[in-house]
């Protein structure tokens, strides 16, 4: 194995990919996941998930590492083609920050679409991930 083949990035997962067993059932290997949040997004959904720039709004979700390649396989999937990795700094519940990556759509979904069976399951993996209540609820 290189380097780059076994060295762990952080990534911040916010999504349907905030499950590592689902992680785990594509063949993936997360480690070290942790409850997390991202200040100055907001979700918004379309077909799936993205953040949008909000300066008063955090995003919750999972942090998890993943090698280069986990990371590049994950998101060579047809669905999440066109996410792109940008830089976050994560909050973990005890206050530590931690540089990340998060994939983002660099369009975001605009304000009418609306995908109702996702935001389903979102709002089933983010209480299994043990986010907080009110902000589950907020899923929309």
């Amino acid at each position: 194995m290189t380097g780059l083949t076994c060295r762990r990035i952080p990534v911040f997962f916010y999504g349907l990919f905030m499950d590592a067993d689902a992680l785990r059932a594509k063949g993936l290997h997360p480690v070290h996941p942790r409850r997390a949040c991202v200040r100055g997004f907001a979700l918004r959904i379309g077909r799936r998930a993205s953040l949008v720039p909000e300066p008063e709004a955090s995003v919750h979700g999972a942090l998890m590492e993943l090698s280069h390649d986990e990371i590049d396989r994950l998101y060579a999937e047809p669905s999440v083609r066109e996410y792109r990795p940008e830089a976050v700094l994560a909050e973990l519940d005890d206050a530590a920050q931690i540089p990340a990556l998060c994939f983002n759509l660099p369009v975001p979904p605009s304000h009418d679409q609306e995908n109702k069976e996702y935001v389903q399951k979102l709002k089933e993996v983010a209480a299994r991930a043990g986010l907080p209540e009110d902000y589950v609820k907020r899923i929309r």
